[in-house]
C-alpha cells in the first residue's frame, strides 16, 4: 500500500509540473546599450500585426488619443543606470513604465513610476509620472510586423540616443541624455594616483572635452614617459601639443609615432599620423 501511495504522490507531482510548451504570441525581448556611462535597457513583449490595424481614428486597436501600454501583457519597461535627461526632462535613475498615447502627428510619452500596475492602463494616475512629454511622428514606407523598440542614433560624443518606438507603419522616437562628465572627472582624480598609466586616458579626455590643454600636456608627457615606445601614446600627444600651440612639436612627436607604427606593423596610425602631419607644415 506504501508503494502505491508513493507511485500516486510522484504522479501528481508529475501532472502539477508537466506543462505543454507553445510559442507565445506576444514574446518576449530586451534591448539595451551604454550611453557615456549609463546603461539604458527596455524590456518588453511584441505583439503582431496579424492582419489588423493597429492605429488611427477608428475599427483600430488603439485608437488615437486613448492610452496605450506600449506593448503587451505587463507593459514595458525602461531602466536608467544614472540621472538622465529625457526630452529635456529630468528623470532620476531607476526603472520606469512606458505608457502613451498614439496621435496621427505626434504621440505623448509618459514614463510612469509605479511599477505595480503593469500593463493595467485603468489604474493610471497622473501625479506618478516621472515625466510626460510629445514627440513627433514619422511614417513608413514599409510596415512592421511586430512592435519592435530599439536604442538607436547614439551621438559621436555618446552623451545621447533616441528610444523608437515602431509597428505598423509608424515610428516616434524620443531622445535621452546623459551627462558622464563629473563621472570621468571624479575616475581621473582616483585612478592617475593608483596607477600612471591613466594619465593617457585622462589627457586625451581632457584633448576631446576641450578642458585645460596644460593639464592634458602634463598627464601625456607622463604617459608618454612610463611607455616610450607607445606610438598610440605619442599619436596623441601629438595632437595635444598642436592644440596648445606647438607645432613644430607636434610634427616631432607624430614623425616619431609614424615610425613605431611602421615598426610595428600598424597601417591605421602610420596613416592617421600622416593626415595629422599635413595640417602642421
Amino acid at each position: 500500500m506504501k508503494n502505491i501511495l508513493s507511485i500516486a504522490f510522484l504522479i501528481l507531482v508529475w501532472q502539477a509540473e508537466a506543462q505543454v510548451l507553445t510559442p507565445q504570441p506576444s514574446p518576449a525581448a530586451s534591448t539595451s546599450t551604454v550611453v557615456g556611462l549609463t546603461d539604458v535597457k527596455i524590456d518588453y513583449y511584441r505583439p503582431s500585426l496579424k492582419g489588423r490595424k493597429i492605429f488611427g481614428e477608428k475599427d483600430v486597436m488603439y485608437p488615437h488619443g486613448t492610452i496605450w501600454r506600449t506593448g503587451a501583457n505587463a507593459g514595458t519597461r525602461i531602466t536608467f543606470s544614472d540621472d538622465v535627461k529625457v526630452e529635456g526632462i529630468v528623470v532620476p535613475k531607476g526603472e520606469y513604465l512606458i505608457f502613451t498615447w498614439p496621435g496621427a502627428t505626434e504621440w505623448t510619452i509618459a514614463l510612469y513610476k509605479d511599477l505595480t500596475i503593469g500593463g493595467n492602463t485603468n489604474a493610471y494616475d497622473k501625479s506618478k509620472e516621472a515625466a510626460n512629454f510629445k514627440v513627433k511622428v514619422e511614417k513608413l514606407a514599409a510596415p512592421i510586423e511586430t512592435l519592435t523598440i530599439n536604442i538607436g542614433d547614439l551621438t559621436a560624443d555618446s552623451k545621447s540616443a533616441k528610444v523608437q518606438i515602431a509597428w505598423e507603419n509608424t515610428s516616434v522616437k524620443f531622445k535621452v541624455e546623459v551627462d558622464y562628465d563629473a563621472k570621468v572627472m571624479k575616475s581621473i582624480e582616483a585612478n592617475t594616483k593608483v596607477n600612471p598609466n591613466n594619465y593617457f586616458q585622462a589627457a586625451v579626455y581632457y584633448l576631446e572635452t576641450g578642458k585645460d590643454i596644460k593639464q592634458a600636456l602634463e598627464w601625456i608627457n607622463h604617459a608618454a614617459d612610463a611607455n616610450p615606445n607607445a606610438f598610440w601614446i605619442l599619436y596623441q600627444k601629438a595632437r595635444i601639443q598642436k592644440a596648445a600651440g606647438d607645432k613644430a612639436g607636434a610634427l616631432a612627436t607624430s614623425k616619431a609615432s609614424w615610425e613605431g607604427a611602421k615598426r610595428d606593423g600598424n597601417r591605421d596610425y602610420q596613416a592617421m599620423n600622416e593626415e595629422l602631419q599635413k595640417t602642421l607644415k
